[in-house]
């Protein structure tokens, strides 16, 4: 049990956007933001955001993930390192609109749920990669021996046909398959590539809201590039520390068998 006398700190606030609180740690909070308005519209926009995210993802009932699959306490460390400028400008907007009036014509808005939907992919794709593709022994759960029984393992689990694209003209062997558990509900499917150099790739592939559609866009951090995009309501990301214009092809191998397939 928390001690409810203890200081608020910004852990609590997330904690408690995140329900994550007894109820005693929950109150002290509640009466904190009572006394401290800023602080109410920051916690605000956090709960904007963490709803705009589930409505994006449309997360759905499937059966627990064991523990060992669990990478929401990685990817929610890492993004509660790394609140995006946004939410801070969105903060600001808020304070404004309690007293500042016209000034909040003047402060950038939060992206839309699409935006985030893209942006969170990323992020889960480049945390799974760095996780699992330096793995020597276990990067994958099910090895690409028997594909059409990976595939069918992968489409039962995330509730959407996934056939692991052929990426051999390439370079690229598929090695296996993984499930993920993610930050904002339901599973998400990892597949490893890997070329004769021993280079290793990541397909994310995320279960979305249906009505979701989002361009490729380019991410990059550190060695490791790649781009991720939505087509109907199913997200993608490839990720791996090679050039650009190698994962370039990659993504339009992707794209290209993903529509032929639907």
């Amino acid at each position: 049990m928390t001690d409810p006398e203890r200081p608020i700190g910004e852990d609590d606030l997330h904690a408690y956007v995140d329900h994550q609180l007894d109820d005693d740690r929950r109150g002290a909070v509640e009466r904190y933001l009572e006394a401290r308005p800023h602080d109410a519209h920051r916690v605000a926009a956090f709960q904007a955001q963490r709803e705009a995210l589930r409505a994006a993802f449309a997360a759905r009932e499937t059966d627990p993930l064991p523990p060992t699959l669990d990478l929401s306490r990685i990817v929610a460390a890492r993004l509660r390192r790394r609140r995006p400028p946004w939410l801070l400008a969105a903060s600001v907007a808020l304070a404004l609109a309690a007293g500042g009036g016209g000034w909040v014509l003047h402060t950038p808005r939060p992206p839309d749920r699409t935006t985030l939907a893209v942006d969170l992919l990323k992020q889960e794709a480049l945390t799974s990669h760095r996780v699992y593709a330096g793995d020597s022994r276990h990067p994958v759960e099910m090895s690409a021996a028997d594909q059409p029984r990976l595939g069918q393992w992968l489409s039962d689990r995330l509730r959407r046909e996934v056939v692991p694209a052929n990426l051999s003209a390439l370079g690229f062997d598929l090695i296996g398959g993984r499930l993920l558990a993610t930050e904002h509900g339901g599973a998400a499917a990892l597949l490893m590539y890997q070329d004769a150099h021993g280079d290793r790739l990541s397909l994310l592939l995320r279960p979305m809201a249906r009505d979701l559609r989002a361009p490729r866009s380019d991410v990059s951090q550190g060695p490791l590039k790649g781009s991720a995009w939505i087509d109907n309501g199913l997200g993608y990301a490839v990720v791996a520390a090679l050039p650009n214009s190698e994962l370039d092809r990659v993504a339009d191998t992707v794209r290209s068998e993903s529509r032929g397939a639907g």
